[in-house]
């Protein structure tokens, strides 16, 4: 029997269509950086971690933050798919999974801003001065930065913004030569499309700064070049800070404005997060940023996804039940327990496919592998 064919008790295992992606069950497997890459290229680290990933039954895997240039990556050993040796050592991560996964693979592809050039999480994550060998200068929309202790990114120009904007196009593009199934564009946590979108980071007094129409314009441009580059019939979504946390920045209601004019674009699902532009005072808990997701599922007919301390099999369903969510996506939980996916089957009565390898685990008088076709 087809897993696709077994009728859910859940919403968490309930099939979704998303866009030319058919996803098994509603658990998305949230991109985490993995500060493991070399000049761009993913290492054997990425063939480990990734390998594992696509063996969890999720529905969905996206792959971490990728830069679309270089001087985009958040660290030195950020990933990225801005030259032809990025992509030769995505497609050999990618043909990895294939080869023993049918899940389908998104890409996040991302530009940190004056959020680039910092040093690896477990080093300390300050961020590294232009003239230091791993560091080199930031851009952003204005010319102030995170910090007191940073250096100033340079504002970008309008020739520059087309050069961020054809980058994103550019690695669209790669992304469809790839064949990946999906692309997320990163507008959240402080990095550069979210700078433009908060009136804390960008003060440029020309058509992209100052009213909520103009800094949601390049962001939208952004989006506009991706969906443009990457092949139809595939999802392009969008992930979101649902709020800065700060008095004056960027609120829940220009996010529900932001999600319906990408929907209008043909955004296919709206990945809603929170912060990350400024040091804030976040109310962290368990599904802190769920009721962001909701106020944004009301806003638009487009599958929202929930993130941010989701880690109890009731609690993601509970989530979905109560309509405020069309999806959920793990991040830490999954690094924690890479078979969540399983457990949460074994824990409804449910099904995930793995391969055939592993069906002989399965605990006595409980089945939760439904044939593989792998």
């Amino acid at each position: 029997m087809n897993p696709e064919t077994v009728l859910a008790k859940t919403h968490l295992f309930t099939p979704l269509d998303l866009e030319g992606a058919r996803l098994k069950n509603r658990i998305v497997i949230a991109p985490m950086c993995m500060y493991s890459a070399e000049a761009g290229c993913m290492t054997d680290w990425h063939l480990a971690h990734y390998g594992q990933l696509a063996l969890s039954g999720a529905g969905l895997l996206t792959i971490e933050a990728t830069s679309v240039t270089p001087e985009g990556r958040i660290t030195y050993a950020d990933v990225g798919l801005y030259s032809d040796a990025n992509e030769a050592a995505f497609a050999r991560v990618l043909t990895l999974i294939r080869q023993f996964s049918d899940i389908p693979v998104a890409v996040q592809l991302a530009h940190a801003g004056r959020k680039a050039s910092h040093d690896l999480p477990w080093r300390g994550d300050a961020q590294m001065p232009p003239e230091s060998a791993l560091g080199w200068r930031t851009e952003a929309p204005s010319a102030k930065a995170l910090t007191a202790s940073d250096a100033p990114p340079s504002a970008l120009t309008r020739d520059d913004m087309v050069r961020v904007r054809d980058a994103f196009a550019a690695a669209a593009r790669r992304a469809g030569r790839l064949g990946l199934d999906a692309i997320q564009v990163h507008g959240a946590h402080g990095y550069l499309l979210h700078q433009f979108l908060s009136p804390l980071s960008n003060t440029r007094d020309d058509d992209y700064g100052g009213s909520l129409e103009n800094r949601m314009r390049f962001p939208l441009d952004v989006f506009d070049a991706v969906r443009e580059n990457f092949p139809a019939g595939k999802p392009v979504s969008v992930r979101v800070s649902g709020t800065d946390w700060i008095d004056g920045g960027w609120t829940i209601e220009d996010t529900c404005v932001f999600a319906q004019e990408l929907e209008k674009r043909g955004c296919a699902a709206i990945h809603v997060s929170s912060g990350g532009l400024a040091a804030a005072k976040i109310p962290v808990g368990p599904n802190y940023q769920v009721p962001l997701a909701a106020k944004v599922k009301a806003a638009v007919k487009i599958p929202v996804v929930a993130v941010g301390l989701i880690t109890e099999f009731d609690q993601a369903e509970k989530i979905l039940a109560d309509g405020a969510a069309d999806l959920i996506a793990l991040a830490r939980a999954m690094l924690y327990d890479p078979r969540w996916p399983w457990h949460a089957a074994a824990h409804f009565g449910e099904q995930v496919a793995a391969p055939s390898q592993y069906l002989r685990a399965q605990p006595h008088g409980v089945k939760i592998f439904a044939p593989s076709e792998i």
